[in-house]
């Protein structure tokens, strides 16, 4: 499945930088894609074999009223193929290649309690001058982490949580008993 929404999502992507339109498809798909995890019923509706190819083209275009053509044209090739239940794949494969054409890098930070904004816009300060790249914060609180932050950067992950340091030392008593 990784496959064919990495085929779809670099298609997409590559029709949209032709035309110039990569925000605006980034912003169409995101939207579809967000009715569709909000909306049981619509999911159901675009991803049910119980409903015809046409009934289902039928119901694009009526949700999809003035969007971009390229994606109405790349939703009712998803129709036509089956292949709609990819959509949330190919929306995160599209993120990412238009992330990278971008320069951003997205950056989460997770705190077991609301970090101060200065604090928050400081650190994604020193990442982008590390990094040489604009980044893209969010910051979350999670309280299962107890203290401490966990930071990720792109691909790579900085855990230094007092959750993490627990397990540490319990595996390191747990190699020590036995």
């Amino acid at each position: 499945m990784e496959e064919i929404a990495e085929v779809y999502g670099r298609a997409l992507f590559e029709v949209a930088s032709e035309h110039g339109t990569t925000d605006e498809i980034r912003e169409q798909l995101g939207q579809f894609a967000d009715a569709l995890d909000a909306n049981r019923d619509l999911a159901i509706y675009f991803f049910s074999p119980y409903f015809s190819t046409q009934e289902k083209k039928d119901g694009l275009a009526k949700l999809l009223d003035g969007g971009d053509d390229a994606l109405v044209n790349f939703l009712e090739l998803l129709i036509e193929k089956h292949r709609m239940p990819a959509i949330f794949r190919i929306r995160r494969y599209y993120d990412s290649l238009w992330e990278q054409a971008h320069q951003i890098l997205p950056v989460q930070i997770a705190t077991a309690i609301a970090l101060d904004e200065g604090v928050a816009k400081q650190l994604g300060e020193q990442i982008e001058k590390t990094t040489g790249q604009r980044i893209e914060l969010t910051a979350t609180v999670d309280p299962d982490i107890l203290g401490g932050i966990v930071l990720r950067v792109g691909n790579s992950i900085l855990d230094a949580s007092i959750r993490n340091r627990l397990e540490n030392l319990r595996k390191a008593v747990a190699r020590g008993a036995a």
